[in-house]
């Protein structure tokens, strides 16, 4: 039994001896390929077994014959697991090379492509991810297109729309200073309309400014979606007349929700006033509020005839104006676009979709606790 202690401790302090060397090894190799990592593993295994055994015959516990043996056996397995290492890391690092090529693509602009053939487990969960990577990229460069594309439009029709007011100001200020105005106080009247009008345009681009920033302070109440409805309702009430649409609530529940009550108004405003203006005269404008198991509903239903299809998903978009509302005084499709920045500031979403003779807007709060 001593014996056997003697023997296991010399094989230990010969293997240890070797595996200390092979550790400061892989240190100094550690921005090496991966390659010289797996050979240098595979001969400190190896070279630990040789020099357990050559510790343990220096201390004379193995014969000549048998110390022969032991070493060539040692040898054949050094061949083996060397030739195994490299072939191993060779494979290895050709796999993460072309993962690393697959990555470059989609980092170059184009999408992700998983290398065929097989590879490890952490290698094919690095692809998984890349991939995952790649789709949001993907997604992300669209939403920059698209962002990139409405703030170019918005340019184009925020210039043409104040150009309109801004010459019709300008002619009429000098035929007022010229004195060749046959009525100044029609004028001075239509001066005054253009004037609010470019008030309200620059007060949209404020807004949505606010909104895009991520500056937009709500401050939440607890209001009765009765009382809500029913000023939006009475704030409209003009326009309407003036267009001869009816104004209805329908299905209005005192449901309370906890909101900005002025950004709210403005929401429901918005979404009055685009009713009203694309609803044609003897039509109908209806606005309900109800509860529901995903929240609380507000919806306005007009009578415009409905939105094409392909232009559904753009709605909302920041400058997107429909076919019939590109000269004024439709506005600079802002509006709709406050409406689901407001909307989502209050953690709700807005929605439209098209009903028969019209379409319908829905916005969808979280009921108050």
């Amino acid at each position: 039994m001593h014996a056997m202690l003697l023997i296991a401790l010399y094989a230990f302090a010969g293997a240890a001896a070797t595996g200390l060397a092979g550790a400061g090894v892989l240190r100094l190799i550690r921005r090496r390929s991966l390659t010289a990592s797996l050979a240098v593993v595979a001969t400190v295994g190896v070279v630990a077994m040789l020099a357990g055994t050559l510790a343990v015959a220096w201390a004379m516990f193995l014969s000549p014959h048998d110390l022969s043996v032991v070493t060539t056996v040692v040898a054949m397995a050094a061949v083996v697991s060397l030739a195994t290492a490299l072939m191993m890391g060779r494979w290895v690092v050709a796999r993460s090379r072309e993962l690393t090529d697959a990555a470059r693509s989609f980092g170059d602009g184009g999408a992700f492509a998983a290398p065929d053939g097989p590879a490890t487990a952490e290698l094919e969960s690095l692809s998984r991810e890349l991939a995952a990577t790649s789709a949001r990229l993907a997604d992300s460069r669209e939403r920059e297109r698209a962002l990139e594309a409405s703030r170019r439009e918005l340019v184009a029709w925020i210039s043409h729309d104040l150009r309109t007011p801004l010459a019709g100001l300008r002619a009429m200020a000098e035929a007022l200073e010229d004195g060749v105005a046959a009525d100044p106080d029609r004028y001075l009247k239509q001066i005054r309309a253009e004037v609010e009008r470019l008030n309200d345009m620059v007060g949209d681009l404020f807004e949505l400014s606010r909104i895009h920033a991520g500056t937009l302070s709500l401050s939440l109440a607890r209001i009765s979606l009765y009382d809500l409805v029913g000023d939006a309702l009475a704030g409209a009430d003009p326009l309407a007349r003036e267009h001869g649409v009816r104004l209805v609530g329908e299905r209005v529940e005192p449901v309370p929700v906890e909101v900005d009550g002025r950004e709210m108004s403005r929401v429901l405003g918005n979404l009055l006033v685009n009713a009203i203006r694309r609803t044609p005269a003897d039509g109908t404008v209806a606005i309900a509020a109800e509860r529901t198991d995903e929240g609380v509903v507000l919806s306005v239903t007009d009578g415009c005839g409905g939105i094409p299809e392909e232009d559904l998903p753009r709605v909302f978009d920041t400058g997107w104006r429909g076919t019939d509302a590109r000269t004024p005084p439709a506005g600079a499709g802002l509006g709709l676009a406050i409406v689901r920045g407001i909307v989502e500031a209050h953690r709700g979403r807005a929605a439209v979709r098209n009903i028969p003779g019209g379409c319908r807007f829905e916005v969808t709060l979280p009921t108050a606790r």
